[in-house]
């Protein structure tokens, strides 16, 4: 009888070890299943966050006075086994739920969030609070005796934070990488269900039946999985947006990451869908968008180096528009591309011809990459473009960045910064330009005109030399013939596009300490939803 009860007692142990394994591996999953629909801001992770801990709260309070009215191993398996079968099926509610989210909430102020947390307690909700119930039961099950009732219960809960450890870490590490965001929600459930059946062999034989139900419904979930050879989590398009074709699409550990084709023009999109972060079409030597006014940047300098051999570093490349604009435009420079996504490099090799030679692609955070360059290195022109909204990193907008970048940077170098913006809020281009003057005395503001309700960028420059625009009109005036005609007649009208920007002394600079990007990117992000007229393109 006591070999019995301490054989009981390991498996309780291994029961809340699992248990806390899957809770978080679900919270992981389910931010990467909301990643291509809402983009993964703080918002959206305030939202996931807030709602399972809720659902945990309601959990460990039902649990306990369950467990008290019912301390025994079968009820509380079933549990177990339903809270995987829950979970196994989360991908499958998960499109429909998601549209009517994104559909009816997304139109409010606090939509995003709303949306958010509508989803997720829709999704998450009954597995989670089953789950949550698992514990306190335990606890009530395990205890022996109430002069031991703390060393139990503190036990207990240390077990299921290891278990938590795990569950956050293999998402990340080895589930979603390897078998995308619905294989990893069934082979949680999977866990769950099998978790419950090892403790059959402690229960009433009836609960074999009841395991056995379990596992021929997953059984049936992971061949219909299989079967379908489809692990999207995004597969429909949205409506109203242009269409597009589907080309390929892939769950990196960092991205949801979508190829689609319009017109001949592909697409590089990422999570939620809102940006295009690369563009490439075959017969075309510019883009038309953002990227060609990158190709602007060393003729703001007072003595321009020579683009063919200038040393250009792009921090933020992606699929390499921009290095391939700069190379078909200018010769084979020699071009380094840090970007911190290396399956987005491998989508640029395949599907953007981002097989150019003279192209060194660098799969790493680029504000880690340079400070770990040797002084020697040094660049004539560094071309941020790291700032798609929703997704920019706060540890690229700082003074400490741009000092670092600056200490990489020739004495005649210029610095250019995608910035992004609404037609009528500046306040992002606004931060960049009061914290780029901190650290050089000239700052230029090049814009992109953009159609109404659209989304658009703006170029930050700066640089060491204090010169005006005129440099510039007379260097854009004298480019040199052999260049592309179709550049040399956007060159000259991009002129017009260009002014001396003045910081704004009320404003402080931005710095590693304090940077409110998620505040500007929200406002951005809402101005931008209920002021939109304009078709889109495809999002999905």
């Amino acid at each position: 009888m006591g070999d019995r009860v301490l054989t009981v007692r390991a498996y309780l142990y291994l029961l809340v070890f699992g248990v806390g394994a899957g809770v978080l591996a679900i919270e992981l999953a389910a931010a990467r299943l909301l990643d291509p629909w809402f983009g993964n801001s703080q918002i959206v992770w305030a939202a996931l966050i807030s709602l399972v801990l809720a659902c945990l709260a309601l959990g460990a309070w039902i649990g306990g006075r369950v467990g008290d009215r019912s301390p025994s191993l079968l009820p509380l398996l079933a549990v177990v086994m339903v809270s995987g079968v829950a979970t196994a099926v989360i991908p499958v509610m998960a499109q429909p739920v998601l549209q009517l989210a994104i559909r009816d909430l997304l139109e409010l102020e606090a939509g995003l969030l709303l949306a958010a947390m509508l989803a997720v307690a829709i999704l998450l909700t009954f597995p989670l609070v089953l789950l949550g119930a698992v514990t306190p039961w335990v606890v009530r099950i395990a205890l022996s005796s109430v002069d031991t009732g703390g060393r139990t219960a503190g036990s207990l809960y240390a077990v299921g934070t290891v278990g938590s450890i795990l569950g956050t870490l293999a998402p990340v590490l080895w589930l979603v990488p390897s078998y995308g965001t619905r294989r990893t929600f069934l082979l949680i459930g999977l866990w769950l269900v099998l978790l419950a059946l090892c403790g059959s062999p402690w229960v009433a034989r009836r609960q074999h039946a009841t395991g056995l139900a379990g596992v021929l419904v997953m059984t049936a979930l992971l061949g219909f999985d299989v079967l379908s050879g489809s692990t999207s989590i995004r597969p429909g398009p949205v409506a109203g947006s242009v269409p597009s074709r589907l080309l390929h699409e892939e769950e990196s550990r960092y991205n949801y990451i979508a190829v689609r084709e319009a017109g001949g023009e592909r697409w590089l999109k990422l999570n939620e869908g809102n940006g295009i972060h690369s563009v490439w079409h075959p017969d075309r030597i510019l883009s038309h968008g953002i990227w060609d006014y990158f190709l602007l940047a060393p003729w703001f300098s007072a003595s321009p180096p020579d683009p063919a051999t200038a040393r250009v570093l792009v921090i933020g490349l992606a699929a390499g528009t921009v290095s391939s604009l700069w190379t078909d435009v200018y010769g084979p420079a020699p071009i380094t591309g840090v970007e911190l996504d290396p399956a987005i490099l491998e989508v640029g090799r395949e599907w953007f011809a981002m097989d150019r030679p003279n192209i060194t692609a660098v799969a790493a955070d680029g504000r880690q990459w340079l400070s770990r360059q040797d002084p020697s290195e040094v660049w004539d022109v560094v071309l941020v473009d790291a700032y798609r909204v929703p997704y920019i990193p706060f540890h690229l907008t700082t003074v400490e960045w741009f000092e670092l970048v600056d200490e990489h940077l020739a004495a005649n170098g210029v610095v250019a910064v995608n910035v992004g913006r609404t037609e009528t809020d500046l306040s992002l281009v606004e931060a960049m330009v009061t914290t780029m003057s901190d650290v050089w005395p000239r700052v230029f503001v090049l814009e992109e005109p953009v159609p109404e309700g659209v989304l658009g960028n703006v170029l930050v420059i700066g640089m060491r030399e204090q010169i005006g625009i005129e440099a510039f009109a007379d260097n854009v005036t004298g480019l040199p013939e052999h260049l592309p005609g179709e550049f040399r007649a956007f060159a000259a009208t991009a002129v017009a596009q260009v002014r001396v920007e003045i910081p704004d002394l009320a404003m402080k600079p931005w710095t590693d300490d304090k940077a409110p990007i998620e505040r500007i990117v929200h406002r951005i992000v809402w101005n931008w939803l209920v002021t939109a007229g304009e078709p889109v393109p495809d999002a999905s």
